[in-house]
This record gives C-alpha cells, structure tokens and sequence, in this order.
C-alpha cells in the first residue's frame, strides 16, 4: 500500500525538500501542501491522506487548531498526524499529543528518521519511544485531568495485564521491550495495546499514552 502524506508547512522550501523524499519512495507519495493549519485542514478533508506532517508554528491557524479539527472529524478517522518541531516548545507538542496527534518529530532529524516516522505513524504506532519525547510526556502529560476521573474509574474497563503494558508504553517502551520485562511475544503486547486503545476509545497509541498519564495510572518521573 502507498501511504499518502499531506504536507503542511508555511516555508515552501521545506515543503518542496519533504516532497522530494517522500516521492522518492516507492511505498509513499504526496496528495497535497498546505501552507496554514485551515488549509492543511481542507486539504485533509478533500484529500484524505494517511499522514498529515504538520507544522505547529504557522501564520494563521496554526497546526495545533489544525490538528485538533482533523482528529476530531469522523471522515478523516484514517488520517493520522505527524508533528514536525523543534523541542524548545515541549508544551505545544504536548497539547497536540492530547489533541490526538500520532507523535512528533523534531525538524533536525535526518531523512531516514522522517521517513521511519511516517511509517511508524502510518502504522497506527506512537513516535514516543525517544528519551525526549519521554521527557516531554512525563512533563505535560503528567498533570492529572480533573475530568478523567481517578484511575479505577476510567481505567476499569481494563484488564490487569492490558492496564500493566499500557503503563509501560507510557514511558516510552516499544512494544518489543515491554515483550522482554514480560516474557511474552510482541504480538501479544500488540493486541493488548489495541485492546486497550478500543476499551478508551482512544484513537492510537499517542493517545492511550496521553490517558495513562492523565488518568494518573503513570506517575511523573516514573523511570522506563
């Protein structure tokens, strides 16, 4: 399968650089370049891509309204959003992240780490496993939402074992890693994960990370 990316970016040099790698790859093209986060949000409802790239900073809307609206539309329930950024603004990355961003990037990684991204993302995996991204989460993610309810409340759908690795997730394992501590296979960290995901209603990984730390199951500073 093709996985198709809209671009959204208010500096057309990077845009063009991103079009250039990404068509370059046999299993990737681009549908489209938005230049503010309403047209990258019009955009995504013609076009439907798998990917979004987004920028936060644009002129305008900005890619945090732009990525809220897209992952709040029911049609765009396939569209998954790739943050691009730099990590001097943590908290805007968090908030994108609670908004049900896919995970972030920062604009300094090189062409193999985007492209690995994307596929990541695609496949309905969080890019949450970096030390900085850890940080990132234990930070913003890690202040209990007054309406989420305590975590036997919220999290009681779940199973001991599914409410067991998505606290591992958490902290940034991958799924192979949390397979390791529990002496089972990744496929069956996998379904746990997806369980989970269907039980909270979350949309992907990112967003059931988001919940562990918001609904208090994951302390801040826990160590991974």
């Amino acid at each position: 399968m093709t996985i198709r990316v809209l671009l959204a970016d208010d500096q057309a040099l990077l845009r063009g650089a991103f079009r250039m790698l990404i068509d370059a790859e046999e299993d990737m093209e681009v549908v489209g370049e938005a230049a503010d986060g309403r047209e990258a949000v019009e955009l995504a409802r013609a076009t439907k891509p798998d990917i979004v790239l987004m920028d936060i900073r644009m002129p305008g809307a900005d890619g945090l309204g732009a990525t809220a609206e897209i992952c709040a539309d029911e049609e765009l329930s396939g569209t998954r959003v790739l943050i691009l950024t730099t990590f001097e603004i943590d908290e805007y990355v968090a908030q994108a992240l609670r908004a049900g961003a896919g995970g972030f990037l920062g604009k300094g990684a090189d062409p193999k780490e985007l492209l690995a991204a994307v596929r990541t993302v695609a496949a309905g995996d969080a890019l949450l496993s970096p030390a900085a991204t850890r940080a990132v989460i234990e930070q913003f993610l890690a202040q209990p939402d007054p309406a989420a309810g305590t975590p036997s409340e919220r999290l009681s759908v779940l199973t001991a074992r599914e409410r067991e690795v998505m606290s591992m997730a958490a902290t940034g394992l991958t799924n192979e890693e949390i397979a390791e501590r529990m002496f089972v296979s990744p496929f069956t960290v996998r379904t746990h994960v997806h369980r989970a995901m269907a039980k909270l209603d979350a949309r992907d990984r990112a967003q059931l990370v988001a919940i562990a730390y918001q609904s208090g199951l994951v302390p801040p500073g826990r160590p991974s």
